[in-house]
């Protein structure tokens, strides 16, 4: 069941000052992103927002340089998902580098714990013998948990990027960009980029207070993991997120990665060279999120963290085979939910909001299926499972789209019915929370009641922007790589794609869910171009039409390498009869 899409093309951005020797269609690119010339367009370290700006860093900078003159142990506690796991990695490492003698860390196990610093993980904590918690991408809803730690006489330390609630919880410190009061220059951080800003401003107070004798340390090496938990936690690539996001790519692409980044990339059959935020987003998060949505994080972290190669490739290895049965299980509970949504109405009648469950759906996987179901009927989805087998609770995760802030509908929801959802947080595209299981009807009615009264039904109807047709001379091999390597694309800026109509010459299946194309231009001044072009699960059961307006991303063709280039489509439509454009 898709709901209608309709394709529509950028709106064109205003020229701004661009070198004369700057690629034309580069050029149209970022302008319709809001760049308005090569500085907006690739924003170097530079241009960042200065450190002393982000709220909460002062009294953290504070706790962390006692910490480390006097030789106090540091704990940094995790979160389960691929920013967590390289936010940790960044703040071992980082504190390690700037002279803190005592750093450990630990991070939750999702089926025994749940989300967070919890009570039940501060028990456990006990035994490392923690004087300081370092909370990274996570700890703003942490209330009972951060009770419980200082309850033990622990300094809390809250490093996050998600939103607020109404109560901040009582830690010693908070360092959050979204915290309210403030306006820091970049409120899309993720919790990586949070804990790299709280180093910087960590080294600056140590330099000047004379604690470097044999050099500064460069937090530099650190980029290749910022960039990687930027772009796996899909939030917006704001101009600082790009500039951190660019430098990590190029440390990564140098082969100056840490090994366990250098080994994973390799197990993911990239190529280091050409390494692009599609491949981390694709290729390299998803095997650091297997560990912690099946497994434990630990695995994932004690990758990130390994210095030795060897070592770091047997890890690696691990975590691609958690990675094959993550892909088993989501597609598996994909199945189960496209089952259920078979039986609905047509998505013209469809609810606002779906609300799907199952007691043999598996927790760890429910986020990414919620994120397909919400593609597919371009509604926000909510799936739930046990948060444990045989448990009273459902751990849920939500995904929403455009124009709908998924954290504030579940906030109304909260606030409309007490007690009804236990714990809930997130971003405005994706949030997680966990209910009482008998509760669940309720919840499905108070959700979509809320999502009547904040969504504008207008927003029901998908769209897929499209940056236009290309031209003839553009189907070349230094377009897609001009492509590749000219911007920092991923979520809010993003990855150039194309339209056009084109016949259908050959095609075939592959595998069970994929096509392989070769289509001719349309037009009437391409003469007899041929192009290959690949569909991922683009296998509707029957042979395609004969003539398909498809939306697509052009890129080098790696599998025949040399001068070859394919088509990756997104979208196909019949355009027999002229497409629904």
């Amino acid at each position: 069941m898709n709901a209608a899409l309709r394709i529509r093309q950028r709106a064109p951005g205003p020229e701004g000052a661009w070198p004369a020797d700057y690629p034309p269609l580069l050029r149209r690119l970022h302008a319709a992103r809001g760049a308005t010339g090569p500085a907006e367009a690739l924003p170097r370290l530079a241009d960042l927002p200065a450190p002393d700006a982000m709220p909460g860093i002062e009294a953290g900078v504070s706790i962390l340089a006692a910490a480390i003159a006097e030789g106090r142990r540091i704990v940094v506690v995790a979160d389960f998902d691929c920013d967590g796991a390289t936010a940790c990695a960044v703040g071992v490492r980082g504190l390690r580098m700037l002279g803190a003698a005592d750093v450990a860390h630990a991070v939750p196990n999702r089926a025994v714990h749940g989300y967070g610093l919890t009570p039940g993980l501060v028990e456990e904590l006990d035994a490392l013998r923690p004087e300081v918690l370092v909370t990274v991408d996570h700890g703003i809803a942490c209330h009972a948990g951060i009770a419980a730690a200082k309850a033990r006489g622990w300094q809390v330390l809250v490093t996050d990027h998600h939103l607020p609630g109404d109560t901040l919880p009582d830690a010693d410190a908070i360092v959050n960009p979204n915290l309210p009061g403030h306006a820091f220059g970049s409120r899309a951080l993720a919790g990586v980029g949070v804990v790299f800003y709280l180093l910087l401003a960590l080294r600056r107070h140590l330099r000047e207070a004379g604690h470097f004798g044999d050099g500064i340390p460069d937090l530099g090496q650190l980029l290749d993991l910022v960039a990687v938990g930027t772009v796996a936690d899909l939030v917006p690539l704001d101009a600082a997120n790009r500039a951190l996001v660019g430098a990590g790519l190029r440390r990564l692409r140098a082969g100056q990665g840490c090994a366990g980044l250098r080994a994973l990339v390799e197990v993911a059959g990239r190529h280091e060279a050409t390494l692009t935020t599609s491949d981390i987003g694709f290729g390299i998060g998803p095997r650091i999120n297997a560990a912690g949505r099946l497994e434990d994080m630990a695995l994932g972290i004690a990758c990130l963290l390994e210095d030795d190669i060897s070592r770091a490739r047997v890890l690696a290895a691990t975590l691609d085979a958690i990675n094959r049965e993550r892909r088993e299980l989501q597609q598996q509970t994909t199945d189960d939910a496209e089952a259920v949504l078979a039986r609905l109405p047509s998505p013209e009648i469809l609810p606002p909001v779906l609300v799907l469950h199952d007691p043999t759906w598996h927790a760890g996987v429910v986020g990414l299926v919620a994120s397909r179901i919400a593609q597919r009927v371009h509604r926000p989805a909510f799936v739930f499972a046990p948060a444990q087998p045989g448990s009273g609770e459902l751990r849920g995760s939500a995904r929403s789209i455009p124009g709908l802030h998924i954290r504030d509908l579940i906030a109304r929801v909260d606030a409309a019915h007490p007690g009804l959802v236990l714990r809930f947080g997130g971003h405005a595209m994706a949030a997680g929370l966990t209910l009482a299981r008998e509760r669940l009807p309720a919840f499905d009615i108070a959700v979509r009641a809320a999502t009547e009264a904040m969504l504008d039904p207008a927003l029901l109807q998908q769209e897929l922007l499209s940056d236009g047709a290309l031209q003839a001379h553009e189907f070349a091999i230094g377009t897609a790589i001009a492509l590749r390597d000219g911007g920092h694309w991923g979520q809010a800026y993003p990855e150039p794609v194309f339209d056009g109509v084109f016949d259908v010459l050959r095609w075939r299946k592959i595998g069970e869910r994929h096509l392989k194309l070769e289509l001719a231009p349309s037009a009437p001044d391409v003469g007899k171009m041929r192009l290959d072009a690949i569909h991922f699960s683009g296998w509707a059961g029957a042979a395609p039409p004969s003539r398909v307006r498809i939306a697509y991303r052009l890129a080098p063709d790696d599998y025949r390498g040399g001068d070859a280039i394919q088509l990756v489509i997104v979208h196909l439509e019949s355009a027999v009869d002229g497409g629904n454009c």
